[in-house]
């Protein structure tokens, strides 16, 4: 159960041998550690959510404003009370582009884990459909690193698609115009950059809570958060890859258009250059003065137009001689 319209959006006593998930702010506030691991899930956005924050949570202002936070960056916080961490999701929202990536706060300790949102993250709705089947993690490591799992999967998804497209771009490039490729490179480093922003944080944060001393993350839980922390280095090295090929094929395809624009100059410059001497004589011919030759002759036309068509003849000889052609 759910109590989004109050802030709480979802409830869990884990690990205490049985699963209870029809939790509402009575149930959390009347919470013991005894009672088995405590999971809220809240929204940021409603009031009663800030008050309970402040006046209930028992967390400290630092941890509450950071959970609050409107503008965030991956990273992580480890007190003696819990660790704070703060992490980056794609944005699966249906309309939202998926590097416009979703804030995950997280406040945990080994009786209780605080999650909050201002947008909905595809990572905790996993995590809530696991739990409801019976599947889902019980401690608090295992809570922490299976969100974590959850958010690297769906980024290496996007990553996985970017290379694709970059790809598909270079495959392409020969065949396709200009006109169709470069809003698409376009689009596709505009994404690689907005994705390497948060990711390359995310990858040291992973990395060093690998090595932090947290009590409630056992060996195995550290072996998966390395693993992750492993994924997560290899995205950031992929989106460097397919943000230089992306580039790469920019600089062909400009290579391409130039090299367009200067055959197509070249050949301008060949017909000009043909018809050039043709145009100043048929020039001369027309100026209105006397002496005109052929002016009485009524086989003058053909005598010039054939004179014109061999003169013709021999300039395209003469610049295919000279490799012109």
């Amino acid at each position: 159960m759910s109590e989004a319209s109050n802030g709480l959006v979802y409830g869990y006593r884990l690990g205490s041998g049985k699963l209870d998930n029809a939790l509402t702010w009575a149930d959390v506030d009347a919470w013991r550690p005894e009672q088995g691991l405590l999971w809220i899930h809240l929204d940021a956005d409603h009031e009663s959510v800030l008050q309970w924050l402040t006046e209930n949570s028992g967390l400290s202002p630092l941890v509450t404003e950071a959970l609050l936070e409107v503008g965030t960056r991956p990273r992580s916080v480890v007190q003696e009370s819990g660790v704070l961490a703060i992490f980056r999701g794609v944005n699966c929202n249906p309309g939202a582009d998926p590097e416009d990536m979703v804030a995950m706060r997280m406040f945990v300790t080994e009786q209780r884990v605080i999650t909050m949102r201002r947008s909905r993250l595809m990572a905790v709705q996993d995590i809530h459909e696991s739990l409801r089947s019976g599947r889902g993690p019980t401690t608090a490591g295992e809570f922490f690193v299976c969100v974590v799992d959850r958010i690297t999967e769906r980024i290496g998804e996007i990553v996985a698609d970017i290379e694709d497209r970059v790809a598909e771009v270079e495959d392409t490039i020969v065949s396709a115009q200009s006109a169709e490729l470069r809003p698409r490179l376009a689009e596709l480093r505009r994404q690689s950059i907005s994705l390497r922003r948060y990711i390359a944080p995310q990858r040291d944060l992973l990395a060093r809570l690998v090595h932090e001393r947290i009590a409630w993350l056992s060996e195995p839980d550290r072996v998966l958060l390395r693993e992750i922390a492993e994924r997560t280095a290899r995205y950031v090295e992929d989106i460097d890859a397919a943000r230089e090929r992306a580039l790469i094929a920019q600089e062909e395809l400009n290579n391409r258009l130039s090299e367009q624009m200067n055959r197509a100059m070249y050949t301008l410059s060949i017909v000009a250059a043909i018809f050039l001497p043709l145009g100043l004589l048929t020039g001369l011919l027309g100026i209105n003065v006397g002496g005109i030759p052929g002016t009485e002759s009524p086989w003058a036309f053909l005598i010039v137009t054939v004179f014109l068509f061999v003169m013709a003849v021999v300039l395209i000889a003469w610049f295919k001689k000279l490799k012109w052609l």
